[in-house]
């Protein structure tokens, strides 16, 4: 599995935590070596893992129906983010997830969603030099 394909991985992994309100994969999937963020939807930026995780034991009591779509994966080196979209039944969030890779495998550094209209792909830059 190249680092792309790991990263959408780790990626989905957080998703499933998620949805299924499993608490100990999402404390899995978050790194446990580097300083966390997050921030939710209508919430301050939470900044250490405390934080972060107590946030998410809130959220995960009565975790949302929520589906990740779209996930597009950006690798550089030992770091990675992730724009994707959150789906809540007809409601839809941008996401964008950052990664850090370590000995266990790529973990999550920082979340943070907000509101979106649509889905759109996330395109590769065009060639827009300036002139």
């Amino acid at each position: 599995m190249n680092d792309q394909e790991a990263v959408l991985e780790a990626n989905n992994a957080f998703y499933e935590a998620f949805a299924s309100g499993d608490m100990k994969s999402m404390e899995a999937i978050w790194s446990t070596e580097e300083d966390l963020a997050c921030i939710h939807p209508g919430w301050q930026a939470l900044v250490d893992r405390t934080a972060v995780m107590e946030s998410w034991r809130t959220i995960l009591a009565s975790p949302p129906p929520v589906r990740c779509i779209g996930a597009r994966a950006f690798v550089n080196a030992t770091s990675a983010h992730v724009i994707c979209y959150e789906g809540f039944g007809e409601g839809m969030l941008v996401a964008t997830n950052i990664f850090r890779k370590e000995k266990v495998g790529w973990r999550v550094i920082h979340h943070q969603a907000g509101p979106a209209r649509t889905v759109q792909e996330a395109a590769p830059p065009s060639d827009s030099r300036v002139h």
